[in-house]
């Protein structure tokens, strides 16, 4: 058997991580400015997620959803405090794709409705909810194309009014930060007219953080900037630092209803154990502080570059939009400068290190950087 041809492959076999930096099988070393997708978050093999990890796994590593399990019940204390959403309950699951699915079911249980709104741009996973609201035609078959989805320009604080205020709309997901597509920011000023449109149409607002949260932006959720509050958060990728994890964060607006929702291996022990270390560091580290100077530092220093259209972005969540395509750049980044980033469309690099790069790993980024320019 060999593997189903899912992803175009770099010819690189990476093969160790420390911090942020990667090394392939033929000892060559990377600075990591992309975190494996957004996911690394306290860096690759910090001794304390190793630690608990090992420790767990040595114990126990997973049993059924179906006797009590304190571990989960540590992460849900542990992070309603850190992201100030303390009056929420978690729903612990393995996927942002999963994540999202849930949110969506669990607000049409709540208000019976079937329409969604997205927006233009939005990247909301590949499974069946989840990506059709993903507005991205090439990846929605046909069986996930049934006529649940209006996209909306982003912004467009009248229109949003105006189909909200038809009265049918289940919920509206939204990106804290769209990654995918192309680091595209939400204004204050449309973030708080939603907010305002949902709660006057008893339709669900879901902010979905599975990119940008978890410390990414500067703040833990990237809407935290917009000054709203959200009726459902969703979480994944630096929840567990590559350990496959994700959450739900629900408003107590919504009663949980025995059957509802489930999963056989969410929240499981081990997964547990990640996410409580990934908690640890983030804390005693300072890393969201630490992502916002750094961050800062950087799209400073980025936006001095003639070269580069627009810098946009928050934290160490950054998008840099060229006015040709970047394919060959992101390639002498990787193969001559040994730095590896992500791409947005065809236009747009991004940039998503682990929330410890330091002032100075940054420097040799915008050093190598100008070499591949």
């Amino acid at each position: 058997m060999k593997l189903f041809d899912v992803y175009p492959l770099f010819d690189i076999n990476i093969v160790k991580g420390k911090g942020c930096h990667v090394w392939d099988e033929k000892g060559t070393e990377y600075l990591d400015l992309y975190g494996g997708h957004a996911v690394i978050s306290i860096g690759h093999a910090h001794p304390h997620y190793i630690e608990m990890i090992s420790k767990q796994v040595a114990t126990l590593g997973f049993y059924s959803n179906s006797v009590i399990n304190k571990l989960q019940q540590q992460v849900a204390e542990r992070l309603g405090k850190v992201c100030g959403y303390d009056d929420h309950s978690l729903f612990l699951i393995n996927s942002g794709a999963e994540a999202n699915e849930n949110a969506l079911k669990l607000s049409s249980f709540y208000n019976g409705r079937t329409r969604v709104v997205s927006f233009s741009k939005a990247f909301h996973g590949r499974t069946s909810l989840a990506v059709e609201v993903t507005n991205n035609p090439k990846i929605i078959a046909p069986i996930n194309d049934c006529g649940h989805v209006t996209y909306l320009p982003l912004n467009d604080i009248d229109t949003m009014k105006a189909e909200l205020a038809k009265g049918d709309v289940c919920a509206v997901i939204i990106e804290g930060i769209q990654g995918v597509g192309g680091i595209q920011l939400p204004t204050d000023e449309f973030m708080q007219a939603l907010r305002q449109a949902c709660t006057d149409n008893n339709t669900v607002l879901i902010l979905d953080e599975i990119q940008s949260g978890y410390g990414r932006s500067g703040k833990f959720f990237a809407h935290q900037y917009n000054g709203i509050k959200a009726d459902i958060i969703t979480v994944a990728k630096g929840i567990g630092n590559g350990f496959p994890m994700a959450g739900v964060l629900i408003s107590p607006m919504f009663t949980p209803v025995y059957g509802q929702l489930g999963t056989t291996f969410g929240g499981n022990h081990l997964a547990c154990s990640a996410a409580l270390a990934v908690l640890d560091v983030i804390e005693q580290e300072n890393l969201i502080a630490n992502a916002a100077k750094v961050g800062e530092h950087l799209m400073t220093e980025l936006k001095r570059f003639p070269q580069i259209k627009e810098v946009r972005g928050r934290g160490l969540m950054i998008g840099l939009e060229f006015e040709e395509p970047i394919k060959e750049l992101r390639l002498r980044l990787l193969k001559e400068q040994h730095v590896f980033t992500g791409v947005s469309g065809t236009n747009v690099l991004r940039l998503l290190p682990p929330l410890c790069l330091s002032v100075e790993e940054a420097d040799t980024f915008l050093e190598r950087f100008q070499k591949a320019l």
